[in-house]
């Protein structure tokens, strides 16, 4: 965690509370960990000093586990760090309700393309020296109450920055927070600064100390998803004095902490991660200068293995320079077809050795494979199942591939999966339908390769990006979706895909998206795949090379070094 000579910018931190590395480590549940996951990649293959931090979740997220009626029931996930990371030392220590909580550390080494390592760490407080509940604190993603939540983002953020401060005491770190769940390291710069300036109170100067340390990702489009804690329960958990520094420092609302305001308050730099969201996110905060940069995902990672292949062959400089994707364009259209259809091959043994369920490689697939909660509309699909028969029918046979688990206390989620099975039910050989459970990394490469299209239905303006669709494109997978997040930029009408609907930031009537979908089947896409396949795979290759030159996390890392973690020389911290 070295500063690289000449380097503009610092060592980097980055706090998340769910990274998505490896099926192995269960420590992620959606598109925050799975953009973790590729940033921290992308970061070592650019040879950036940086370092991941998280918690360690030793009992995962949850398996999920669906009986015939699409009833959701939910198991522990658990591993065991001491078989895959590394122990790290030193341990530090925090204060939590007056008790001391040891914090200890396991690493988790990326290394890049070129053989630069990043460390990832994830934080444990499993220790005997701990009580039994103290020791429970890393063991839940997105679990518990509001106070369990609570000091697990004292944990990360405090613990977080008081590992980082162990590890490199000389260094001078930019602390990037995704979302507010780490928000609470800045309480830590803060008191640090006011004990070596000796005042007891927060002076504009200490502020702006902190401020130009830290730099604030916000990942959610609407205001419920921005945690907020009660301040009689910021008081018990860190103390009256820390509650007081808190509310000094003008983080208070209505007798609440909230977590998105503190990373706000103490940030230089605040983006959102799509350009429709970062326009949402100043209607959100607008007393809060507020960037973008689009999400991305990490290329190599997501790329199929017989993609991979045809672009070592064709355009062998991909890896390196993830732009050179452009040159798709230059592959062939047999080329492209032939190499999509060993991805659906492999897609559909899976779907097979998983389901027992044989689809057919002869007919269209849709995928549909997400978190499952209400606002991504997984039963869209089936708004009208006699026109879904109709056109399946009349204008060419259609299969669909789900998968996505919900929340254990989405009971909204749990709904819509049940919906699904329903449907399917109700179709019966019409329109053959399959749902996957536990939606993980790995099917998620498998699924977004090997469709012949991906289809994305979120009630707008809810989707602050989402990142399935461009791991679609890489594999020459042209997306179906709502004007929303990424596919605003992403969307070429017939050329990457196709959008449902029109391009507004107000919620579209469920019916009248669910038309355009319907439309967009019957009259274009179903035409173009059965009649026109030639034409098909060329937007197959232009998905590839439009939006999978751009729509990476190469791209992305590249943008934040410029924007987020640049600092010129003489304007460093101090």
């Amino acid at each position: 965690m070295h500063q690289r000579s000449g380097s503009p910018f610092k060592t980097i931190a980055y706090f998340s509370m769910e990274v998505g590395l490896d099926p192995s480590v269960p420590t992620y549940s959606g598109g925050l960990g799975i953009l973790a996951g590729d940033t921290l990649r992308s970061a070592a293959d650019l040879g950036l000093s940086i370092a991941g931090v998280t918690l360690v979740y030793r009992q995962g997220y949850f398996r999920q586990h669906l009986d015939s009626q699409g009833n959701q029931t939910e198991s522990p996930a658990a591993w065991t760090p001491e078989e895959i990371l590394e122990p790290v030392e030193p341990q530090v220590t925090i204060a939590i309700e007056g008790r001391q909580v040891k914090v200890r550390a396991w690493r988790y080494e990326i290394q890049g393309l070129s053989g630069h390592k990043v460390p990832v760490y994830f934080l444990d407080t499993a220790l005997p020296e701990n009580s039994p509940w103290d020791q429970t604190l890393t063991d839940h993603l997105y679990g518990g109450d509001s106070h369990y939540r609570l000091c697990q983002e004292v944990v990360l953020g405090m613990g977080g920055m008081a590992l980082i401060s162990a590890l490199a005491p000389e260094d001078r770190v930019i602390y990037h927070m995704n979302e507010g769940h780490s928000a609470l390291l800045t309480l830590s710069l803060l008191e640090s600064g006011i004990q070596s300036g000796g005042s007891p109170a927060p002076t504009e100067a200490d502020v702006e100390a902190v401020r130009q340390q830290c730099v604030f990702t916000t990942h959610t489009p609407v205001p419920a998803g921005h945690d907020k804690f009660h301040w009689d329960l910021v008081s018990k958990v860190l103390g009256p004095e820390r509650a007081d520094l808190l509310k000094a420092s003008n983080c208070c609302f209505d007798g609440s902490l909230n977590m998105t305001y503190l990373a706000l308050r103490f940030a230089r730099y605040i983006n959102g991660v799509a350009m429709r969201h970062g326009e949402i996110s100043t209607g959100m905060f607008p007393d809060y200068p507020i960037d973008a940069i689009t999400n991305g995902v990490h290329a190599v990672t997501w790329t199929s293995p017989s993609f991979a292949a045809l672009f070592d062959r064709r355009i062998p400089e991909w890896r390196q320079d993830n732009f050179y994707l452009r040159y798709a364009v230059g592959i062939s259209l047999p080329e492209i077809a032939a190499t999509h259809a060993l991805a659906k091959q492999a897609m559909l043994a899976e779907v097979e050795r998983r389901s027992g369920v044989q689809l057919s490689e002869n007919v269209f697939t849709i995928g549909f494979a997400r978190r499952a909660t209400t606002y991504k509309r997984q039963d869209l699909l089936f708004s009208d199942l006699d026109r879904l028969r109709g056109l399946a029918r009349q204008v060419g046979p259609l299969q669909v591939v789900y998968g996505g688990k919900a929340h254990p206390q989405d009971e909204g989620g749990k709904d819509m999966i049940r919906r699904v099975f329903q449907a399917t039910g109700m179709l019966g050989e019409s329109v053959r339908m399959v749902y996957l459970e536990n939606y993980d990394m790995a099917l998620g490469k498998i699924l977004c390769a090997g469709v012949d299209l991906w289809l994305n239905t979120p009630l707008r303006p809810q989707e602050a990006s989402g990142t399935s669709g461009m791991k679609s494109a890489l594999n020459g997978v042209p997306s179906l979706s709502v004007l929303d997040g990424w596919w605003v930029e992403g969307h070429v009408e017939h050329a990457t895909g196709w959008a449902i609907g029109d391009d507004s930031t107000n919620p579209a009537e469920a019916s009248q998206d669910a038309a355009s979908l319907y439309d967009k089947l019957e009259r274009v896409i179903l035409p173009l795949y059965y009649g026109k396949p030639e034409a098909y795979a060329k937007v197959r290759r232009s998905a590839i090379a439009l939006n999978g030159s751009f729509f990476n996390t190469q791209r992305m890392v590249s943008q934040y070094v410029t924007n987020a973690y640049s600092i010129l020389e003489g304007n460093g911290l101090k």
